[in-house]
Parts: structure tokens; C-alpha cells; sequence
């Protein structure tokens, strides 16, 4: 894969229009989820990065159809013909869909083989939720190496299941098994990020039978097949908050377009408690600024409705320019503080604890992990003459927001990680005042 380095002159308040992609959390999965049809479905709104065109050579490895107009952003997958049971991955470990494709593949050749998932560098993010539930709806699965084998004898059937944590992929992986799963499948304890209701909502016109009741509870009646779609993707709520992140802590002013309000959900309150200001253009445009000075708050990451743990980098800088000691507690990965120490470097002044501070119950409590920040502020960034590397998505866009507010000039490297989720900067900010060169290395 190709280096890519960005270099920002930072300093200065940044004004202008940014434009939302589809949903990074949902583009992906969708992909998947056109698998387990035999017609041909269209996905339209794909986003243009780096995990959807991993995605798609990870499907086309096992014989799928992929056609992707990215200058439309439209996507035709035709998944007539599954020929290989076995699919690979390429020279990547930054990308968790192959656990996704077991289901799948179960259902269409009753056998699957599947690279073991990468994903970020944010903790342990363990497969046994998504192992144990293939499990209970009648398929073996084991480990050899660093692939999955999985396979089943007929029709896989229905499972009742209790997942230990509202876990997104795992609820993912219970949804791809019982759509097709013969009877009537209880999956409680499930994730409800706005993502997994855009993907049910496919699934559903896909024909899908699923029923959401209640208390984190999916009822679903397995059919024989379903069919292709043509299904929009929403907008990306977590980019739509960095972007808000990026306005308000370098006290400019943004418009970002293509992101329902109501994806924003706990986002905004937050914002507003900092000091932070918004106002809707239309249905799906809003303004972001900073309203009045910034102040200091506590925050707990959650699954959804909760803050979101994808929100907390960016929001993380705006807090370096707030009055006061500010609190983050993180109760959905163990090791997402890791991008403290390089704003540290660049005059921020931040400090990681093991204790739980906050009061939403955490599965880390007593564990030793530097899971809770405390940031003091407000700071003075200045930039630093040694590159940043960038160990991950949302960390890679903290260092930007940090790279902005810095003065000086600031160069990050391994800025592949931030084009996973975000595209090519120098394209999507194009229509602002940033001073940023993209080199490919």
C-alpha cells in the first residue's frame, strides 16, 4: 500500500464547506450484507476510501461482481456466482469485515475460510462473541493459523442468543446469520448504533423479516432467499463531528453538508455544553462554530445513544483550548488514549488514570488500563520538527485538528490511516481555507 504523508501549516481559524460521505461504519457492512442475495444489488452514496476498496477486493476474492463508480459514488455488486469459499485479504491489517464474511459464506457454499480481522490498534476488539454465535446457529468454527474455518452440514438454524456486550460486529454477525437461518431467531442484548438500523433497514428490503422490540431485542424469521436492492447510504455521523471538532476548536466556522441532525444525537448537547455552536441550514446541513469561549466538561463514552467512542479524539482537542480540567472516560475500548501523548508533545497538557472516572458502568473497572483522561486547558499548540506518525483512524484525525491549532508546520506520516475513513483531505477540504499538501510517498 501506497505512504502517504500530509503537511499542515497550521495557526489559523478554518472556514469554508465540507461535504459528508456515506456512512464509513455502514458502506462496508452493506457490502457484505449484498452477499446474501444472488441477484445484483446497488449501493449508492459509497464512500471514496481506503476500507471500501479494501472491501471490495476482499469480495472479488471470492468471485464477486464488483463495479464501483467512484466519480458517482455508486457501487453495482453482482454476487450471482460466490465461486471461492475461501476469501483473502489485501497486505493489510486495518480491516475487520472477513469475521463478517463467514455467515455469509456459510449460507451461500456451507463452507468458508476467512483471514483473521485487523482492525485499529484500540484494545483487545475480541471475535469470540462473533464465533460463538455461528456456533449456536449449528456450524463449526475454529482457528488454524491466521484463518477462520468455518462450515456447516445444510441450512443453518435459527439460535437464541444473549450477547455479553452490545457489541457492533457482533450484532452484525447475528443479523447475517438469521436472516436465512431456518426458523425464528432472539438475539438480546444487541447493539442499536444508528448503522446496524440503516443495515437492518436494507436487509428488510432485501426481504428480510426483523422484528426490533424493546430492551436491545431483534426477532427474526428466517426466509429462504432474499433478493438484490437499492438501498442510500446515510451520512457519516463521525465524520460529520470531526469536522464540527475542527470549526470549533480552531475558532472558525464550517458548513458541513450530507449529515442528518438527528445522527448527531448526544454529539450535540456536548457541544453546545462547551461552548460550542451550530445552526441547520436544511434537512442535511448544519453550520458549526464556536460560540462563545470554551469551556471545560466531563465525558463518558457509551454504545449508542451514548457519546460515541469514535467522537472523543477530535472532541478531545477542542478540550485542550477549554477553561479548565476536563474528564474523559472511555468504557468502550481499554487502549484509546494512546494519541495524548503526541498532543502532549505539541503543548497540550493531558494525564491517562486506571480509575473509572465517571459514573456509567465499566467493564474495565479494576483492570489497570489507562482508560480515563484528564485534559487541562486552554493550551498553546506548537508544531514539533519530527513527523507524526499516525498510529489509527481517529487518532490520525486528532493529530490533524492538533496539526491546525499548532503553529508551525506539521507534517504526519502513515496518513493512509486517516484516508481509510476520511478520503483524500486534499480533495475533501478543497472548498476550505486549510493549508494542507498532500505527498504521496
Amino acid at each position: 500500500m501506497q505512504s502517504i504523508s500530509y503537511i499542515i501549516q497550521g495557526g489559523i481559524p478554518i472556514h469554508g464547506r465540507i461535504s459528508c460521505m456515506g456512512a464509513k461504519n455502514l458502506a462496508t457492512k452493506a457490502m457484505v450484507a449484498a452477499l446474501l442475495s444472488s441477484d445484483q444489488t446497488v449501493l449508492r452514496g459509497m464512500p471514496n476510501i481506503g476500507d471500501v476498496e479494501i472491501t471490495k477486493e476482499l469480495l472479488m476474492s471470492a468471485g464477486v461482481k464488483v463495479d464501483w463508480r467512484q466519480d458517482i459514488n455508486i457501487m453495482h455488486i453482482d454476487a450471482t456466482k460466490i465461486t471461492e469459499h475461501e476469501a483473502s485479504l489485501p497486505d493489510t491489517k486495518t480491516n475487520r469485515v472477513p469475521i463478517l464474511l463467514l455467515s455469509i459464506l456459510l449460507h451461500r457454499l456451507g463452507k468458508a475460510i476467512v483471514p483473521t480481522v485487523g482492525g485499529d490498534h484500540i484494545g483487545q476488539r475480541n471475535v469470540d462473541y462473533h464465533v460463538e454465535a455461528i456456533r449456536k446457529f449449528g456450524a463449526e468454527v475454529n482457528k488454524k493459523g491466521n484463518k477462520y474455518i468455518a462450515e456447516s452440514k445444510g441450512r443453518l438454524k435459527a439460535a437464541h442468543i444473549e450477547l455479553p456486550y452490545p457489541s457492533v460486529g457482533a450484532t452484525e454477525t447475528c443479523l447475517f446469520l438469521s436472516v436465512l437461518a431456518e426458523g425464528t431467531s432472539i438475539i438480546n442484548n444487541i447493539a442499536l448504533e444508528p448503522e446496524i438500523i440503516e443495515l437492518i433497514t436494507m436487509l428488510r428490503s432485501m426481504g428480510a423479516i426483523i422484528f426490533l422490540s424493546g430492551n436491545r431485542e431483534l426477532i427474526v424469521q428466517g426466509v429462504e432467499k432474499l433478493s438484490g436492492t437499492n438501498f442510500f447510504l446515510a451520512g457519516d455521523r463521525i465524520e460529520a463531528a470531526s469536522w464540527a471538532s475542527l470549526a470549533c476548536a480552531s475558532n472558525g466556522e464550517i458548513e458541513v453538508s450530507g449529515i442528518r441532525p438527528d445522527l448527531l444525537g448526544n454529539f450535540l448537547p456536548h457541544f453546545n455544553k462547551i461552548g460550542g455552536g451550530f445552526k441547520f441550514l436544511k434537512d442535511d446541513s448544519i453550520v458549526f462554530f464556536r460560540k462563545e469561549n470554551l469551556k471545560s466538561t466531563e465525558i463518558e463514552t457509551d454504545v449508542y445513544p451514548g457519546f460515541s467512542t469514535d467522537w472523543q479524539q477530535p472532541f478531545a482537542t477542542i478540550l485542550t483550548q477549554a477553561n479548565g480540567i476536563s474528564v474523559i472516560h472511555e468504557t468502550v475500548h481499554e487502549k484509546r488514549f494512546g494519541y495524548l501523548d503526541i498532543l502532549n508533545k505539541l503543548g497540550a497538557k493531558t494525564e491517562t488514570v486506571s480509575s473509572c472516572l465517571g459514573s456509567v458502568k465499566c467493564r474495565y473497572r479494576g483492570q489497570d488500563h489507562l482508560h480515563s483522561a484528564l485534559i487541562h486547558g486552554p493550551t498553546k499548540l506548537k508544531s514539533i520538527s519530527s513527523p507524526l506518525i499516525t498510529p489509527d483512524l481517529r487518532a490520525g484525525l486528532a493529530y490533524l485538528i492538533a496539526a491546525v491549532l499548532a503553529e508551525g508546520e506539521t507534517r504526519l506520516d502513515v496518513a493512509e490511516q486517516i484516508e481509510r475513513g476520511y478520503g483524500n483531505l486534499l480533495e475533501k477540504l478543497k472548498n476550505t481555507n486549510i493549508k494542507l499538501k498532500r505527498i504521496e510517498n
